[in-house]
């Protein structure tokens, strides 16, 4: 395995790291709302989401390694800088957001509308992250099948998502 390989790698350890931080963070933020009497919404989309992600960040590790990807630096670089752009936004919503920020479409009825941070200038700045980070990350070491098969699931997930966080939104004012 060439040095590039283990370096990405490590990145993608890195990256599961985070993940485990967030679902930490998510849990604490979920169990504070539901304490104020939140709603969650779009129950049912979640397993497949996490199902999804798991399998995303799986074929990032898997495939430049059973498919013999090579490191492109002209490609992989501006990857590696975009995936940690998205990582940036991830967190500047997540912390924009606060204890309102959450894994699942969870609620409560009167809560004032975000309107600071990166949600200044896009309704759903995560997402956004999200997108950017499903293309990127793999491509940091030519993981292109993963990519495209994580980009195109995920943007059906994503629409049902959206559509799912929009209407609680109105609901609970």
């Amino acid at each position: 395995m060439g040095t590039s390989l283990i370096a990405y790698e490590v990145l993608i350890g890195a990256v599961v790291i985070e993940r485990a931080v967030e679902l930490v963070v998510s849990k604490r933020h979920a169990r504070a709302l539901f304490e104020r009497g939140a709603v969650e919404h779009g129950a049912d989309h979640y397993p497949p989401m996490v199902a999804l992600h798991i399998a995303f960040l799986v074929g990032c590790a898997l495939e430049p390694w059973l498919e013999h990807r090579p490191f492109i630096a002209v490609v992989g670089l501006p990857m590696l800088a975009l995936a940690l752009a998205a990582q940036t936004m991830r967190w500047w919503a997540i912390a924009t957001l606060g204890v309102h920020w959450n894994t699942r479409v969870i609620v409560l009825s009167g809560a004032p509308r975000i309107t600071g941070g990166p949600y200044r200038w896009l309704t759903h700045p995560n997402y956004a992250a999200v997108v950017v980070e499903g293309v990127a990350l793999p491509l940091v070491h030519t993981a292109w099948m993963t990519a495209l098969l994580f980009t195109l699931l995920n943007a059906s997930l994503l629409f049902v998502r959206v559509r799912t966080e929009n209407a609680a939104l109105v609901a609970m004012r």
